[in-house]
């Protein structure tokens, strides 16, 4: 008899609670690792984004070095066909990190006002199947 009072008496978890704590431990780790998951994903995409922003802004200081003229004149410029009123879009690429990017630009006379231009740099890129785009935008004045 005192081997079942010893029995009856004991204190602890049941094979159920065992389980029932580890599978809901197993849940929350499976959560943590998505966001691991999304986390790097996340980066991975601001990574490339502020390399074409930085390829953006290369492209966009080398246009503003140059005169107000020469933005209308500069044979790379002119190459190629455009809209009336805006100056040829000329690509380039470049590769970042294993990315390809894609530069281009156009300057649009006498905008927003006269004697300005707008110079719009645009970088894409592919990445996940998907068109990503950044685009940044300058005002030159005439400056006599």
């Amino acid at each position: 008899m005192k081997m079942k009072q010893m029995l009856t008496g004991q204190k602890g978890f049941s094979l159920i609670e065992i389980l029932i704590a580890i599978s809901i431990l197993a849940i929350g780790l499976l959560a943590l690792a998505e966001m691991q998951i999304t986390a790097i994903q996340g980066n991975a995409f601001s990574s490339t984004t502020t390399d074409a922003t930085t390829l953006a802004q290369d492209r966009m200081e080398q246009l503003m070095a140059l005169t107000y003229s020469s933005l209308t004149t500069d044979d790379d410029l002119n190459a190629g066909s455009h809209p009336p009123g805006t100056q040829a879009q000329v690509p380039g690429t470049a590769q970042v990190q294993g990315v390809n990017y894609t530069i281009s630009w156009d300057v649009t006379d006498d905008s927003p006002m006269n004697n300005t231009k707008t110079i719009n740099v645009i970088v894409t890129w592919t990445e996940n199947s998907r068109q990503r785009t950044v685009s940044i935008q300058s005002v030159k004045p005439r400056i006599n």
